[in-house]
Parts: structure tokens; C-alpha cells; sequence
């Protein structure tokens, strides 16, 4: 358990520390935010033709209400936290990879869904928007690295008892 969270806090603190360095803000976070906020204008598109993406904000037309999708709300802090706890659980790599490839799948997924929630509470009521952008939204994102989690490690106790089963 020790070697779980010394590898776990590194990880954390290394994969932190890199998505704050400024190159890596600039050529790949903020093009990603901006991807994010055109994914969600296209999940819109067929429901709403009134909604635009521009950079990483999304805007209704006609009356001008936008959200700007910043730092914290791209999943991308909640996919480092995967990230970490996947990689400090030992397993192979090839798992590891998959896990952390469908993780970021799953949290992108519930991320859009809370783009475009909080887009139309925004434009709804600005205080239900603040207090589900702040409190529910958070608690959600990060609930869902748990289950992926949790997921992950029930799949690898699965195996290795499938594995120690035809062994046997």
C-alpha cells in the first residue's frame, strides 16, 4: 500500500507539473479545450442549430450567452488522477494502457455531458449554474475516475483469478 500511494503522489506530481509547463498549455491543452467545446457544438448541432464553438467557448447566436470551457473543467486534471492510480497499481502495461485509454474515453464522455449541461443552466439560471459548476459537476467528474477505477481492478482480479483458475 505504501509502494501504491509513493508511486501514486510522484506520478501525480510529475503528470501536474508537466500539464502546467507552458509549452504543453499551449500546444496541447488549450487545442484540446478548444476540441472539447467543437465536439459539444457538434453533439448540439442536430437539437440546437443556434450553438457555435469558437476557440474554447461555446456561444449561442442569437442572444450571445457563452461558456468558456477553462482549466479544470477539460478533464484533463481528472485524467492525470486516473492516470496515477492506474499506473501506480502494479499490472502489466499492456492493462494499464487500456485502462487509461477507455478511462479517458469515460471521463471525456461525462465531460461533454457537463459541457453542454452547464451551458444551458448558464443561459437557464445563472445560481443553479454556479452551484453545479462548483460543487455537483466536480464531485460527478471525479466519481467517475473512481468507478474506472474500480472497474480496472475488479477486470485485473478477474484475470488473474481466471489465469490461477486454468493454471490450477
Amino acid at each position: 500500500m505504501k509502494r501504491f500511494f509513493l508511486i501514486f503522489a510522484t506520478v501525480l506530481v510529475a503528470l501536474f507539473s508537466l500539464e502546467m509547463w507552458n509549452p504543453v498549455q499551449a500546444n496541447v491543452v488549450v487545442p484540446f479545450t478548444g476540441l472539447l467545446a467543437k465536439i459539444s457544438a457538434f453533439v448540439i448541432a442536430p437539437f440546437d442549430d443556434n450553438v457555435i464553438a469558437m476557440g474554447k467557448v461555446l456561444r449561442f447566436r442569437d442572444t450571445g450567452f457563452a461558456v468558456s470551457i477553462e482549466a479544470g473543467c477539460n478533464g484533463v486534471e481528472a485524467t492525470i488522477v486516473l492516470i496515477a492510480a492506474v499506473v501506480a497499481f502494479p499490472a502489466d502495461w499492456k492493462s494499464r494502457c487500456l485502462a487509461i485509454g477507455l478511462g479517458f474515453l469515460a471521463i471525456q464522455a461525462l465531460n461533454i455531458v457537463r459541457i453542454i449541461s452547464l451551458f444551458y443552466l448558464g443561459d437557464w439560471n445563472t445560481e443553479v449554474f454556479k452551484w453545479v459548476h462548483l460543487y455537483l459537476w466536480p464531485a460527478l467528474i471525479m466519481l467517475d475516475v473512481l468507478i474506472v477505477f474500480i472497474l480496472y481492478l475488479r477486470h485485473l482480479g478477474r484475470r488473474d483469478q481466471e489465469f490461477a483458475h486454468a493454471a490450477g
